[in-house]
């Protein structure tokens, strides 16, 4: 039966057109998914260093769970978490935003695979338990885009990677080890990587990881470092959380690891540990102006109803927008 669509924001003028069954299943599921009481009450008025180090004790000592096991493991786990909402049977696949069969696990190369976002060369951690099976920075992904990324780090680039599948909305540079993800993923992949950078503080024989604000010379370093700070705080704050994110937020918590992202539930925590590099005033932001609209591959267009549109301004900004028309 067609129960028909609705349109439902998402983030910050973020909208998409949905059916009435999924809206249904989102407000079902806010009525018992929430920031748990009390669980970030020790890090009131802490900032830098003290926050990120109460930070760490919150979130650590987790439920880990196998990379790959016949009990529930990683695969298991990222078919719940990154569900395509508009087919229960696929997943949504990072950076491209491509859908795929869920049961098509790797498939012998024609299927998908799971991103360590945070590389798991960075840091020689490979698929143990915790920092290379934490569902917080595991996401299904496109097996040759996959291989694209590789272990590059992330910072602004210009050039565009187009897949043998089609356009990606993602960049990559002619000159240096970097990738940019496409516009509607950038921030969900800076939280990631606060995340594990808050969550691994070298306890335990697992990985400091430390975030860095340039590009290293060795493309090949082990070292557990990722690289490029300023670039992240950006992108977090121009593609802010949405639901979709706090969605998968909670359903890590609730149904598997018990722990949670701090980034995706305070976007504050960023600017106040690692320092604010936007560019916006204490006094409030500059003025901004329209500088154009792409669509989600990055093509420039003009502004339309029915197509889910990016909006780019002058302060850096970026809105997410589906205009829904009934008319013709």
């Amino acid at each position: 039966m067609d129960f028909g669509s609705y349109n439902i924001y998402l983030g910050q003028n973020f909208y998409m057109k949905y059916s009435i069954g999924f809206v249904l299943s989102l407000l079902c599921f806010s009525l018992y998914s929430q920031i748990p009481n009390g669980y970030y009450s020790s890090v009131d008025g802490l900032t830098g260093i003290d926050l990120k180090s109460e930070l760490n004790t919150i979130i650590k000592n987790h439920i880990e769970f196998p990379y790959t096991s016949g009990s529930t493991d990683v695969w298991d786990i990222l078919k719940e978490t990154d569900k395509d909402p508009d087919n229960p049977n696929n997943v949504i696949l990072l950076y491209s935003g491509w859908s795929k069969n869920g049961n098509q696990e790797f498939n012998g190369g024609n299927g998908w695979n799971r991103e360590h976002v945070w590389p798991k060369s960075r840091g020689n951690f490979g698929d143990a338990e915790g920092p290379g099976t934490d569902v917080h920075a595991l996401r299904p992904c496109d097996i040759s885009v996959n291989a694209s990324r590789s272990n590059r780090w992330f910072a602004e680039c210009d050039t565009e990677y187009i897949d043998g599948d089609g356009p990606t909305g993602c960049y990559m540079s002619a000159t240096e080890w970097v990738w940019k993800p496409n516009e509607n993923v950038k921030g969900d992949v800076a939280r990631m990587i606060f995340y594990m950078a808050t969550r691994y503080e070298g306890q335990n024989s697992e990985p400091d990881l430390k975030l860095i604000d340039y590009l290293p010379t060795n493309n090949n370093t082990s070292d557990p470092i990722h690289a490029k700070l300023s670039d992240l705080l950006l992108w977090h704050e121009q593609d802010p959380v949405d639901d979709w994110e706090r969605q998968r937020n909670d359903i890590i918590y609730y149904d598997f690891q018990n722990n949670r992202n701090p980034f995706i539930d305070h976007p504050e925590f960023a600017q106040l540990i690692w320092g604010s590099l936007s560019g916006n005033t204490a006094n409030g932001k500059t003025p901004k102006t329209l500088i154009k609209v792409m669509d989600f591959l990055g093509k420039e267009v003009e502004s339309k109803t029915n197509k889910l549109l990016i909006y780019l301004y002058s302060d850096g900004s970026v809105e997410k927008r589906f205009e829904y028309s009934n008319k013709d």
